[in-house]
């Protein structure tokens, strides 16, 4: 085999967040009432803190703000948008927000068939996550993946996060493996695709909406399946 070590993503990749994100911001909607107190529709409340959500975790990532202030300031500012100033509701929907979401179970089609076969192969297979520890393996261990997995590398446990190296080079060397013998496989083109080869990792990227790029990744697939082909 060409690879001896598989290194994947999680959310986006494996866990389809979007899915999972969306069942719980509809499930804060209605149980907090929020029609009452004055945000008029689901889909306005979506799109409000999806787009504070983005933003946010940008700056988290380049070390602009902490963990807490991400978890504290999509929700603040997403009803700011709706001019509702209320600290227990923010701290509310913070709070269940982080307790319902790590419980969601929704994975990409075919996820768990293709890791079947890739494990029934013999690979090694570990995950690379930027998502806080805590929530990944309670994400991982809901959805009925976690078993999979050698070695499971969120950015709290490197001290780094996706795209920097240290994360990586932090996953290979707990992996006792060498970048030129490892993959990544993962749906975020600045994240895992530049980021795997920056340090020598070969690349699959998972690109099942996202428009084409100029970086030429080493595989692109639309579907997990398409995983067998390669592996």
């Amino acid at each position: 085999m060409k690879y001896k070590h598989l290194f994947f993503d999680l959310d986006h990749t494996l866990w389809d967040f979007e899915k999972n994100e969306q069942e719980t911001l509809l499930e804060l909607y209605k149980a907090h009432n929020l029609e009452q107190r004055g945000v008029p529709t689901f889909e306005s409340f979506s799109v409000s803190y999806v787009a504070h959500n983005e933003r946010l975790w940008e700056r988290f990532r380049k070390g602009f703000i902490t963990r807490n202030d991400l978890r504290d300031k999509r929700f603040r500012l997403t009803l700011l948008d709706f001019k509702i100033g209320d600290e227990k509701l923010t701290q509310q929907l913070s709070d269940s927000f982080l307790e319902i979401l790590p419980y969601k179970k929704a994975l990409f089609p075919e996820a768990k068939e293709t890791l079947e076969y890739l494990a029934d192969k013999g690979y090694p297979i570990h995950m690379i996550t930027n998502g806080f520890e805590e929530t990944q393996l309670l994400k991982m261990r809901n959805s009925g993946i976690e078993h999979f997995f050698t070695h499971i590398i969120t950015s709290e446990l490197a001290g780094s996060l996706k795209p920097y190296p240290q994360i990586f080079e932090f996953a290979i060397s707990r992996a006792g493996t060498h970048a030129m013998e490892s993959i990544m496989i993962g749906d975020a083109m600045e994240l895992d695709i530049k980021g795997a080869h920056g340090v020598g990792m070969d690349q699959v990227y998972f690109n099942p909406a996202k428009p084409p790029s100029d970086f030429k990744p080493t595989y692109v697939i639309n579907h997990l399946k398409e995983l067998k082909a390669i592996l």
